[in-house]
Formats: C-alpha cells, structure tokens, sequence
C-alpha cells in the first residue's frame, strides 16, 4: 500500500499465493482514489463476468460499507446512470471495469490509475489487438503521475506475465526475525518439517502433517503456527535489484494468518499423490512461484534399462482396469493398452499395430475385436475387458465418428487434441457424423484433450528412479512400468519435448516440438491416459478395493468352468496375425513401419 501511493513509483508489481489479501490491496487503492485523489481508473480482470462479480461480490459491498465513499458514488438505482455495473462516475474521476478479452473496452479512454488483476489469466491477444496488458497500458501514457498495478499468482515458468514483470522490478521479499536468535530470513517452504512415522512399506502413517512446524535456517529453531505468525508482524521489506520505477513483491502462503503448516502439508501431499497437475497448483497458488515444464525427453535408453518380465498381454497385479489409445493413421491403427493402480501406477499391457486401410471396414473390425477382448490378471487369472478407448479423430475423422456409434455406450470415446485448454479434458460435445450420403448433426460424441498436460505429467512421471525393493521401498505415484518391448517403442516414446517460443507480440508460449519423425507411441500412451482421468480422479482406497474384489469374483466364475476366452470378431480371420504385440519380438530392419 506504501507503494501505490509513493509518487516515485510507477509501476507495481505483486507476485504471490492466492487468497493472501492481494485483491484487497486493488480495492483499497480504488477507494482511496475515490475518496482523496480522483482520478480516471480501469480495473482490468480475465473475462468480462469476472468484472460483474468484482463489482458486485467486491466493490459494491466496500462502498456499502465505507462511510466516506457512500456519498461519493449514486445509488445503483439513479436514473443519471452514472452507478452502472460496468461503469462508475464520481466527482473528478471514473472506474472503468473491462474484460482481457474485450479489445474495445481496454482501448476506449485515457485512463491515470490501471489495476490488472490475475494477468496470468488474460488470453495471449484481446482479438486480434495484441496483448490486452499492453494495450491498456497504451491508455496511461498522457498522464505524468500515472500508476500501473500488476497483481496475479503466476503459471508456467517462460509464459507468466508476472513473473516477466516481477523479473524486471526490484524484487522485494518478506524477511522475518527468528524468535530465538533474531537472524532475518524469508520464509521458505524447504524449511518446512515434519515427521514421518512407521515402516518403510507402510504408506498410510508415513507422513504426519499434524506435526509440521517451520525450521529456522541459522539455528534450526522449531517454531509453532502462532510463533510464525508473531514474527510477521516484525518482518520488512527489501530489495534484491535496485529500484528505477518498478516496485516488485512477492509473498507465499506460508506467511498467510490465515493457514496453518498443517493444511499446507496435507495439500502438497495430495498434489504429489495426484501427480505433476495437482503439484502444478500447489506451486502456484500456495508457493506463489511458477511451475517449470521439464520439457526436454526423458533418455530413452535409461527407460529402457528399466523394463520388467512381466509378459506381454498380462495385466500385472497392480492392475485394476484398462485402458486403450488409439492412433489412426492412413494404412493402419497403432493401439495401446493400459493398466492403471493406486496412485497412478501404471503398466502397459500391450502395444498393437493394425494393418489396414482406415477408409475400409477391415481394420476398424480388428480395433473392434480388441474391445471384446480379456486380457488375464496375472494374480487372479480374471479376464479383464479395455472399459475405455480414447480414439483420436485427427486423420480419417468421420471413419472415428462412425465406428464410435457401433461400440459399447461409454467404452469409445473419439478425442480431439488440443495444444491449450483451462481443463485437461473437455467435453463431450455433439458432432455432425456422415453415414452414406445422410448426415446426422448429433451423431457421436468428442471430448477435447489438452496433451500438453498429460506429455509433461507423463514425462515427470518416466523420470522417476526405480526404487531399491531391498530397502522395502515402494513405487512412487505415477511410476511407469514396461515389459521387454523393443527399443523403437521407448525411442517413439520420448519423440518430443517442450520448447518456448517468444511470438510476435513478445508473449512467451510453450510449445511441444518433435525431435523424431515417429512418435505414435507417446500419441497412444497420451490418449490412454486421457481415457483413465474420470476413474483415476475417484480411485479411492474404497473404490481400489471393491475392483480388487471383482477380480476375484470373475476369478472365482473362471475356475468353475467359464474359462476366459479372446472372442474374435464375426469380420476377422482368426489367422490374422497383425495384431499380435507390436513389440513383443525384436523388429527387423526390413520392417516398412519403421
């Protein structure tokens, strides 16, 4: 607050957690313009809804509530219209409240006193007018005591605006004095404990986030949650950067009154169960800091010095349910099957290819009969079917729509990829499918996936080390296990990495660029992994039990006398042999595909 109202600063930038009072400082600095210096204000938010809520859920119950800002602003209701929702006049000034995406709103008047909330929000271009945050800046440049605020919790590490702007401030940070020996210190999470208790192989009791504290770094002093929070009150600002016009602040969670060690322990404990998405939030929202993508591949050699002996085609006991990706390309459909555990664990069951041209019946009857199919649970014997394939409609788009309609309800599901999404997977929506010459406008059913998000949680996830089963330690979340497919497979694999690119407009964006020609296989691991989000968001404990009971029932029927068989499809030769693993034997170099 000192900040925005110091005339030797233009610019201020804040970089923090969320929910730790930064919208507050917005409203404050609006108010006091209102009531002690008016001036024309913008307060630019995400969408243009996010600007009706700011005014009805934000300002309207300040003013209601601020004696001295009562008389300076009409009633909703005056019939001037000078108390609209979107637009405020008051004596000498005006609030102005626009949506990024709205080029218009941000290029229609001079404006003094700019207030950019959540930058890391706005679309990359308002329209076609370039980027929102420097085109409302354009509207202060008549104005010789003009003040630009900046406030947002930051994103992805080379695409944050925030963080861009933070970079280039002078850097400020919170330190506090430790009770015990009065040394300064930001406070950071590393220096945060706590106790783990149990075995090696016992998962449930070895974290205890009740017993978190924060650890000075000079003495090594345990302080409690109302200890840390008396030293705040102590703290101060300093710079890291000397000051020019821009003022930068960063703040996390844990210097919040509002949040105990405790919660923040369980929540990062939740994000590491959840995998690289879920610890993509924590970072953000709760460390205030931007998440880096470990963009560049995984070595493929080291993934494949890793492999298991389990067999090809046997769903390994962790196992307990599977899914399918498929790849359509012109002369044949690459598959992928799946199984999935706690905590993400996964196992590839199987890697198919299916020799075909995708514009005839033939191959999408193989792709048929893999549904049909029981692959054997190796601890139980059960025969377990593929509950979800995510087919990718890319090439030969109305063949997926239409093979999609004769598959079991809810077993198919034809995907779209994306390259930006807010959600990972959207969806679904209804689209036109071509049966002859007919046309139907509802016919199938696409869900829209953001492969970004699953490419880099998968590689974070094939980085990690297999763990020493001497020592009795288990795998850790989203570990990824193989059986002896040949090299080709791990190559395709780790096909890509993540690269920024700076676009014209200045704006850095992430972008996932092939190092080889092939990459069918991490295509259909993506998709495979898209196909399980909706069971793996509520495989719960109780949930993972009652499919291991299932198991053991159909385990149970089997040897009674219901012996799982591979049901061929009615179209299919049983004498094909093209769909046999695609890996299971090493390829020769003669081999067309490769």
């Amino acid at each position: 607050m000192d900040a925005v109202s110091d005339a030797s600063v233009e610019t201020v930038v804040i970089k923090s957690s969320s929910q730790i009072g930064k919208s507050e400082i917005g409203l404050n600095m609006v108010g006091y313009h209102i009531d002690q210096d008016p001036a024309p204000m913008m307060v630019v938010l995400p969408t243009e809804r996010d600007a009706e809520s700011w005014s009805k859920d934000r300002f309207a119950p300040m003013v209601r509530d601020t004696q001295c800002l009562r008389g300076k602003l009409s009633g909703p209701k005056s019939r001037d219209g000078s108390n609209k929702i979107l637009h405020k006049k008051f004596i000498g000034g005006q609030l102005t409240l626009v949506g990024s995406n709205a080029p218009s709103g941000l290029a229609m008047r001079p404006i003094r006193i700019l207030l950019c909330d959540e930058v890391d929000r706005y679309p990359a271009s308002a329209g076609a007018e370039g980027d929102p945050v420097n085109l409302a800046k354009k509207r202060t440049v008549t104005f010789w005591n003009r003040k630009i605020i900046m406030v947002s919790t930051p994103t992805i590490k080379g695409a944050s605006r925030i963080d861009a702007a933070w970079e280039k401030s002078d850097k400020r940070r919170y330190w506090v004095p430790c009770p015990s020996c009065g040394e300064y210190q930001t406070l950071r999470w590393e220096q945060v404990h706590w106790e783990k208790g149990g075995g090696k192989k016992d998962k449930e009791s070895k974290h205890l986030p009740e017993s978190a504290r924060y650890v000075c770094e000079h003495c090594g002093d345990i302080w409690s949650d109302p200890q840390r929070w008396a030293t705040i009150h102590l703290g101060e600002w300093r710079a890291e950067n000397p000051f020019v016009d821009t003022a930068g602040f960063h703040l996390n969670e844990i210097y919040s009154p509002w949040i105990k060690l405790e919660k923040m322990v369980r929540e990062f404990l939740a994000a590491k169960e959840q995998g690289e998405e879920a610890m993509k939030t924590f970072i953000n929202t709760s460390l205030g800091e931007v998440f880096e993508i470990r963009g560049e591949a995984p070595e493929w050699e080291r993934i494949y010095n890793c492999r298991e002996e389990y067999p090809i085609g046997t769903v390994p006991e962790g196992g307990l349910f599977l899914t399918a990706g498929a790849d359509i390309q012109r002369d044949r459909i690459e598959v992928e099957v799946v199984a999935w555990g706690r905590s993400r664990e996964s196992w590839s069951v199987d890697y198919r290819v299916l020799l075909g041209d995708t514009a005839k019946a033939g191959v999408w009857n193989k792709l048929s009969a893999m549904l049909e199919e029981r692959f054997p649970h190796a601890r139980t014997g059960a025969g377990m079917i593929i509950e979800r394939m995510a087919v990718d409609s890319g090439y030969a788009t109305q063949e997926v729509y239409a093979w999609s309609r004769t598959a079991p309800l809810g077993r198919v599901m034809p995907i779209k990829g994306v390259d930006k999404s807010r959600f990972p997977i959207q969806g679904p929506s209804d689209v036109e499918v071509k049966i002859g010459k007919r046309k139907r406008k509802r016919g199938a059913k696409l869900w829209t996936v953001c492969g970004p998000v699953f490419k880099a949680e998968l590689y974070g996830n094939l980085r990690q080390e297999t763990p020493d089963e001497a020592e009795g330690e288990g795998f850790p979340p989203g570990y990824c296990h193989f059986p002896q497919y040949d090299p080709e497979y791990f190559k395709q694999l780790t096909a890509e990495q993540a690269v920024t690119r700076v676009k014209k407009n200045g704006f850095a964006v992430i972008e996932w660029q092939k190092t080889r020609e092939r990459n069918e296989a991490l295509d259909c691991r993506v998709y495979a992994r898209a196909a399980a989000e909706y069971d793996l968001v509520r495989l719960t404990e109780r949930v993972a039990r009652n499919k291991e009971s299932k198991l053991e029932e159909n385990a149970k029927e089997n040897n009674k006398g219901n012996a799982v068989k591979v049901k061929p499809s009615l179209t299919m030769p049983e004498a094909e042999t093209d769909t046999s693993s695609r890996w299971a034997d090493p390829i020769l170099s003669d081999d067309p595909w490769l």
